[in-house]
């Protein structure tokens, strides 16, 4: 008998409390085999217990749009506060790694401090033909031209990872993930997971695993209509909402009630024995409602919905999580949704007055759900009503399987040589698409082009600000000047100016998906292209020892490809489509009659690139603090870098497209400041640019 220090606990707890086993600890206690069990192939009871730091890229404390701060405070003011104490945090990065974090990490105490985690809904990718693409509208029309953003490298590792062997790989990854939410879970806790007909059943029996099917509460049916077809089949419309408790005689329940008609069809004998009960309950049901059964036909889908659209395509109606989230949670209580999207979830917990924590793996998902929940904030403050700050983090790094897999059935040894020379074979593909020849002798340097040298970032993991930092310390070392940094992916909230001001000569790349395709890289299709470039105009007004700060955004540029190669011969007659090339959006079309082709720049100018952008007026003034566990204690630490505290925004949005370019005046007192500009694209990639201020 072999029980977890985790189980241990749970048998001592019930046993204590006089509360019968949950059947899962009967079969680890006496050795029972289960009855029913799932078994998929490489099934482990293993979870990762692995403690990343939770860094902070961005506080949004209160939002402020417009030409003014607002009044400072008068005895007139009667908008909403900010709720101190709990800050909610929108997280990004593999749920995996966070939920680990989370439950070992020092984080948990902060969560037990709020009463611990009381509920959990999640939406997983459960569709096996979903991806991570994205519909992007260009410029200030709502029904203007529109193109499809590709998933960045993580995204699609994460999508391989997730259905690469079918429902084996799909169960694998959710299985590890719930085990981590049942352990986080408050004992008084709920978790609601949405699914549909293609893994209900699986589903199912790993709650029923983990959960214990003693506390399983109900198979909700979310009916919907709309088009559809199936000639083989009933129309398939409806998704399940599986809800399970950690205790079933503890969590909370709040009883719904929804809108009770009288007609025939409710005038039958259930209600009672005469005409006369009948009519009494009928009268007593229309007064109160009748209480919520587990078939919701009621709520509509959230494209039926035009005002709450954000442009995310597995969006769900906020009336929907409402019902869930005061069926199973109280006002103050914390709730969480580990694959959030555009952050619906948050969105109705800040509305009903829950603290929230959210995560997603795609920056677009993050910046999606930040937009909202400042809009969010924005609504309750202009209403009265109070709301709560909000934090963006992220892992401190990223754990992927891809290129680099090694065979685990391998000696230690040779798995390390296996993973040493996966790494070079990685290196020399890197260098062959930019036509870098590779060179030795340098810890971080790996290629030369030209008069340059050539620095790659890692495969799995987002290119840091150590990284940088230790290829600049190098160069100087050796007294070099250029060098090319190449990546996938940059950490959010990486400041680039601070390394182009240290007497190197530093470009930032990002490494295309196409580096994949061997074919692209040997007609040489490859592009790389810059990191994007801000231009902003700080203006002083004012005299004496206050003055007025306002930043004007006069220039943006970007540098992508997407589906460009090749598109001419590609295309069919009387076709057209949307491309990008470099840092152009382009519509080309080819005439049905003539073939001839012709291209249509959609992006007009610079700030059709713009979807967001924030100042934080005085970024040395908040050091970023990261908790960590060294020798079995806590201890803060600073990292070097700072928190971007959002105070000014302008940010376009589905219903409005148009965007503020000058922020409003912030009142400032004599002195030197860094001022932070953070810019985010069309894509959802965040660029940051420090500029120095005297007032």
């Amino acid at each position: 008998m072999t029980l977890t220090e985790n189980e241990k606990r749970d048998v001592m707890k019930y046993l204590e409390e006089g509360k019968p086993l949950p059947a899962k600890y009967r079969f680890l206690l006496f050795g029972d085999a289960e009855e029913v069990e799932l078994v998929w192939n490489g099934k482990t009871d293993e979870v990762t217990n692995v403690v990343l730091p939770f860094q902070v890229i961005e506080q949004i404390d209160e939002p402020r749009e417009g030409k003014e701060f607002g009044d400072g405070g008068t005895l007139f003011d009667i908008s909403g506060k900010q709720i101190t104490g709990w800050t909610n945090k929108l997280i990004w990065g593999d749920n995996k790694l966070i939920l680990s974090s989370l439950k070992n990490g020092p984080m948990r105490k902060e969560i037990e401090a709020q009463g611990g985690l009381k509920l959990i809904y999640i939406d997983p990718p459960f569709d096996v033909g979903a991806d991570f693409s994205m519909d992007i509208t260009i410029g200030e029309g709502e029904d203007g031209e529109s193109f499809t953003k590709k998933p960045s490298v993580i995204e699609e590792i994460a999508y391989r990872d997730t259905w690469g062997k079918g429902a084996d790989s799909f169960i694998a990854m959710i299985y590890e993930r719930l085990k981590l939410m049942h352990d986080l879970l408050a004992e008084d806790g709920s978790i609601y997971v949405h699914c549909d007909w293609r893994l209900n059943s699986h589903m199912r029996l790993i709650l029923d695993e983990i959960f214990g099917k003693d506390n399983f509460r109900n198979e909700i049916a979310w009916c919907y209509s709309g088009p559809g077809k199936n000639d083989k089949a009933f129309t398939r419309k409806h998704d399940s909402i599986i809800f399970y408790t950690k205790d079933f005689n503890q969590s909370t329940f709040n009883i719904q009630r929804i809108e009770h008609k009288s007609g025939i069809h409710n005038k039958g004998a259930f209600l009672g024995k005469t005409s006369e009960d009948s009519a009494d309950r009928v009268a007593q049901l229309e007064e109160e409602g009748k209480r919520l059964e587990d078939w919701w036909s009621d709520v509509y889908t959230a494209d039926r919905k035009r005002n709450e659209i954000v442009g995310y395509p597995t969006q769900k109606p906020e009336e929907l999580l409402a019902r869930i989230i005061e069926a199973s949670s109280n006002e103050g209580d914390l709730v969480a949704d580990f694959f959030c999207g555009s952050g619906t979830t948050l969105a109705v917990a800040e509305k009903l007055n829950r603290k929230w924590i959210g995560s997603d793996l795609g920056k677009f998902g993050i910046h999606t759900s930040r937009k909202r929940m400042i809009g969010v904030q924005r609504e309750l403050k202009k209403a009265g009503k109070d709301f709560r700050a909000f934090e963006i983090l992220n892992v401190g790094k990223y754990e992927r399987e891809s290129f680099l897999n090694t065979n685990d059935d391998l000696r230690a040894e040779e798995k390390a040589k296996q993973a040493e020379r996966k790494e070079k074979e990685f290196i020399k593909l890197i260098l062959s698409a930019y036509k870098a020849e590779a060179v030795e002798s340098f810890a971080h340097v790996v290629g030369k082009k030209r008069d340059r040298l050539v620095a790659v970032g890692p495969i799995n993991l987002p290119v840091s600000q150590k990284f940088i930092q230790e290829i600049v310390t190098e160069m100087k070392e050796k007294n070099l000047s250029k060098v090319d940094v190449l990546g996938f992916d940059y950490e959010m909230g990486l400041i680039f100016d601070d390394f182009v001001t240290q007497g190197v000569d530093i470009a930032f790349k990002i490494i295309p998906r196409e580096v994949f395709d061997k074919r692209a890289v040997e007609r040489g299709q490859v592009n790389f292209y810059d990191v994007a470039y801000i231009d902003i105009k700080p203006i002083v007004t004012g005299r004496g020892n206050i003055k007025e700060l306002s930043i004007e955004l006069t220039d943006f540029s970007v540098f992508y490809n997407q589906d460009n190669a090749g598109i001419d011969e590609e295309l069919k007659a009387g076709r057209s489509k949307v491309i990008i090339e470099n840092g152009q959006v382009i519509k080309v079309t080819k005439d049905k009659d003539t073939e001839l082709v012709s291209r249509e720049v959609l992006t007009k100018k610079w700030s059709d690139w713009v979807d967001y952008w924030a100042i934080d007026y005085d970024f040395a003034d908040r050091k970023e603090i990261i908790k960590v566990v060294e020798g079995g204690e806590e201890k803060e630490v600073w990292t070097g870098d700072y928190i971007f505290d959002n105070e000014w925004q302008s940010f376009r949005t589905k219903k409005n497209r148009n965007l503020e370019f000058k922020s409003a005046p912030k009142e400032l007192q004599k002195g030197d400041y860094k001022v932070a500009v953070k810019v985010v694209d069309i894509f959802g990639n965040d660029t940051t640019r420090v500029v120095d201020v005297k007032i």
